[in-house]
């Protein structure tokens, strides 16, 4: 099953990637969810470089002692930061073959909040 779940997520992956690719002006917000941590970068495919990166790794994530979902917010938040120092303000979002729905939707209201826009 395991097999099935994964090939069915790289296929929708690869789908959104088609449609949505990163510029110089609106980079792309990329998600990655493993069991225990969440981690995103805001990447210019256009040069090839990612421009930021966040996860809930990170000690100031980790000191809070929050569940995960509130943890994916808070990197939303530093991530958002962090592409605001770099005065970018407006991206496009890739979930990377997730739903829209918890953890991911977490993190990109975190990113809105802080006043990046979608």
């Amino acid at each position: 099953m395991a097999v099935n779940k994964a090939l069915r997520r790289r296929k929708i992956r690869y789908k959104i990637r088609k449609k949505i690719s990163g510029t110089t002006d609106r980079p792309r917000i990329s998600v990655f969810r493993s069991n225990k941590y969440i981690y995103a970068q805001i990447i210019d495919d256009i040069n090839g470089r990612t421009l930021a990166s966040a996860s809930s790794k990170e000690p100031a994530v980790t000191a809070q002692q929050v569940n995960k979902v509130e943890a994916a917010k808070l990197v939303g938040k530093a991530l958002a930061e962090r592409a605001m120092a770099l005065d970018v303000k407006n991206v496009v979002f890739d979930r990377g073959g997730y739903l829209y729905h918890g953890r991911v939707k977490a993190l990109a209201e975190g990113v809105r909040e802080a006043g990046i826009q979608f």
